[in-house]
């Protein structure tokens, strides 16, 4: 019998932001976009008291709790956070999923004999993280990776459930359905004409039936979670698909230096990601979504992998060239996909057409001379001058002065 557990960090970012700023303790933060279209990623539990979650436009949740301190996502501290935390995992159990940043499914049936029962290794786990980095998570363990989730969720905010073998099926059925992988707002229409309401509803329909509603493969995986049957493997080798960044603005773009501005900015985002993970990519990829919500992507592959951000860049303007961005642009997004592991790439002295590659040996001494100041000094310590607004000011360090006011360099 499996012993699975799901690890949840409680409102993640908003956590990490209080860690960073005790000032904060106690009060509502939002983290998320600060414009009129923003989005927010994550609330602390102070604002979801006022009705604020995930994923509501930012005006709506201001409005919702004015007094809310509201900040801009910072990932890379995040990414850090979740790194120390998933060191944590490693040292329970190597059968780790990664679901995001602050969320894993572990198998944990291997450690029993050393580590305890599956209730002492989640104590042990969220004990540990709350020692090491000063957050909170709510844990789920079960024989499933469906009801480790359930249980995780109805564990929060900093608790720990046990569904202990045996008492599956009285755990599961009384949860609403919608609580089910797999049942969106379509499929909950379509079980509603069966009455179906909770899981324990949806276990009572003859399989058949659902088959009928929903397709042969929805309705039988549904009706099989419906029984508490889920025998998904804890995926410790599931590979990462694709690495971007996008961004809705706060009012509609058309001018083409802006949006190169931007998109260069999401190439450097996205190639210290790459890095960071030990990838390289073949494939850019440019999404760009107009006022009217229509919504297009476009991409160019090369033969040999890249992670320097300067070669996504060079992709990503390229692509954004061949759109026409004079109505206005309401997002603009960069991916990097075809992902291979960065000790595998194999530097190429020439490009497509025979001349010298961009991106030679060179250039990636840079780059790894360029990361290694963010990591000492901050990811925003070092970077493109093209991302510089025309008229800003720039701040310079002569040797041997402190760094004063602003200073126009000659």
């Amino acid at each position: 019998m499996r012993t699975i557990l799901h690890v949840d960090l409680d409102a993640f970012y908003a956590s990490v932001e209080v860690l960073d700023n005790p000032a904060l303790a106690g009060k509502p933060v939002l983290v998320g976009g600060t414009g009129a279209r923003g989005v927010v990623a994550a609330a602390s539990y102070e604002a979801r008291r006022f009705g604020v979650h995930s994923a509501m436009p930012m005006g709506q949740a201001r409005r919702l709790c004015p007094q809310a301190v509201v900040l801009p996502p910072r990932f890379e501290v995040y990414g850090a956070k979740s790194r120390a935390v998933h060191e944590i995992f490693a040292a329970f159990t190597p059968v780790i999923e990664p679901i995001a940043l602050d969320e894993a499914f572990l198998d944990v049936t291997g450690g029993g004999r050393l580590l305890g029962t599956g209730a002492q290794i989640g104590a042990a786990v969220r004990a540990r993280i709350r020692a090491e980095t000063g957050l909170t998570a709510s844990v789920g363990v079960a024989t499933s990776k469906l009801l480790a989730k359930l249980a995780s969720d109805d564990a929060k905010p900093d608790g720990m459930l046990v569904v202990e073998p045996g008492t599956e099926l009285a755990f599961l059925h009384p949860h609403p359905v919608a609580r089910l992988w797999g049942v969106g707002p379509a499929t909950l229409a379509r079980l509603a004409r069966f009455g179906v309401e909770t899981i324990g509803d949806l276990a009572a329909v003859a399989e058949a039936s659902l088959v009928d509603a929903l397709g042969r493969a929805h309705g039988g995986q549904l009706h099989a979670l419906a029984q508490g049957r889920d025998d998904r493997p804890v995926e410790a080798d599931r590979e990462t698909k694709s690495i971007g960044q996008e961004e809705t603005f706060p009012r509609d773009v058309a001018d083409r230096e802006v949006l190169r501005r931007e998109a260069l900015r999401m190439a450097e985002r996205v190639g210290s990601r790459l890095r960071e993970h030990g990838l390289a990519g073949r494939t850019v990829t440019l999404k760009v979504r107009f006022p009217d919500f229509r919504t297009i992507t476009r991409s160019a592959t090369l033969p040999d992998p890249f992670s320097v951000s300067g070669e996504i860049a060079r992709l990503a303007l390229g692509l954004l060239e061949k759109v026409d961005t004079a109505g206005g642009i309401r997002l603009l997004g960069v991916t990097v996909s075809n992902l291979t592991a960065l000790a595998a790439r194999q530097e190429s002295l020439f490009g497509d057409d025979g001349q010298p590659s961009s991106a030679p040996a060179g250039q990636i001494h840079l780059q790894s001379a360029v990361d290694a100041v963010r990591a000492r000094f901050g990811p925003d310590a070092l970077g493109s001058a093209a991302l510089v607004e025309p008229g800003a000011g720039v701040r310079v360090r002569r040797q041997g002065t402190p760094c004063g006011p602003e200073e126009q360099p000659p």
